[in-house]
């Protein structure tokens, strides 16, 4: 189980320091199990807290759909999922990877930045 988390914990670091390259992103830690990403303070992203299961939350406008499919996935709850938020929560050896992960927190970042900021990343490239 700890090797388990361990491989949890890394996931998520690593997802969420790519997270913060994104243009005008910050961590954002409202609950104590959660250390998530924002924009202009909109959360993008759900993340836990080290220690925690993988999880992740998006808000996926074009693919919540598809997502919605998977078997470890649902509609957010607190009625966010009326919104197009998604919430993962697979067992550990189905967790989708990096490239995944990554291309789902974009689609929710570009939902929730401010246009300027989505300019400036699709100016990079």
């Amino acid at each position: 189980m700890a090797k388990e988390a361990s491989k949890s914990d890394a996931l998520v670091a690593e997802l969420r320091a790519w997270g913060l390259t994104l243009p005008g992103a910050h961590s954002k830690a409202p609950w104590p199990e959660h250390d998530d990403l924002a924009v202009k303070d909109k959360t993008f992203a759900y993340l836990p807290a080290k220690g925690r299961p993988f999880s992740l939350s998006c808000k996926l406008p074009y693919t919540g759909y598809e997502a919605l499919q998977l078997t470890f996935a649902e509609p957010t709850g607190y009625g966010l999922g009326k919104s197009g938020w998604v919430s993962f929560s697979p067992p550990a050896d189905q967790i989708p990877d990096l490239a995944w992960l990554k291309g789902w927190v974009e689609e929710s970042y570009r939902a929730q930045a401010p246009r300027r900021l989505v300019k400036e990343l699709d100016e990079r490239g």
